[in-house]
């Protein structure tokens, strides 16, 4: 008999370390009992989009992102079924040409700014995490990483943050952390939660009640 799939969801706001948190969680268990999905993935294409683009792209607000697509593929994967995850790529504002081919697994990770501003994901999730980390702190890191990663200048970073991150994350992100069952300080960093969960997951695989 097939084991149920075991949907765990990590919010919390830009910056939090998510990210880190969640593959510091896969790290610990077997490459093949686990997966990570990310919202991220999911955002809609803007092939028209550039750098001088009259009104800039409000990645913080729910409309931004193809939601149905993303609990269409978690309830594939809980069915057993292989599904073709978009990669989105931010430096063109554009999803990759080709998917990527996710296999099903016993343990979902899902993790997003906005998992628990929506029902139809809330819903999935037998298990939500929200990751609570300083303002100031999850601003700094989001300065650093999109320097790095997504081709940004300081001002374009400082006035995106400014118009809509902020404001989204008022609106949306930090309401949604009263549906969580689990709330984490310091992401990634904090290796006593990332313990605690691991050892959640290994009791689901091994089956305990």
């Amino acid at each position: 008999m097939r084991m149920k799939t075991f949907v765990i969801g990590i919010a919390g706001g830009t910056g939090s370390g998510k990210t880190t948190f969640t593959k510091a969680v896969l790290d610990d268990i077997q490459p093949s009992e686990g997966v990570h999905l990310s919202h991220d993935s999911y955002y809609k294409d803007h092939g028209d989009a550039d750098g001088a683009r009259a009104h800039p792209i409000n990645y913080d607000h729910p409309d931004a992102l193809e939601t149905s697509l993303l609990v269409e593929h978690v309830q594939e994967l809980c069915a057993g079924r292989a599904i073709a995850q978009p990669q989105y790529d931010f430096a063109t504002h554009r999803r990759r040409t080709e998917p990527k081919r996710v296999e099903p697994r016993p343990i979902i990770l899902v993790e997003g700014i906005l998992l628990f501003a929506d029902p139809r994901l809330r819903d999935l999730f037998d298990l939500k995490v929200y990751i609570d980390v300083d303002d100031d702190e999850r601003a700094l890191r989001r300065l650093s990483r999109d320097l790095a990663e997504r081709g940004r200048t300081v001002d374009s970073i400082l006035e995106q943050y400014r118009s809509s991150v902020k404001p989204m994350h008022e609106q949306y992100v930090a309401p949604s952390k009263l549906w969580a069952d689990i709330i984490v300080p310091r992401g990634g960093e904090n290796r006593a939660a990332v313990a605690l969960l691991v050892e959640v997951v290994r009791s689901r695989l091994r089956g305990d009640r």
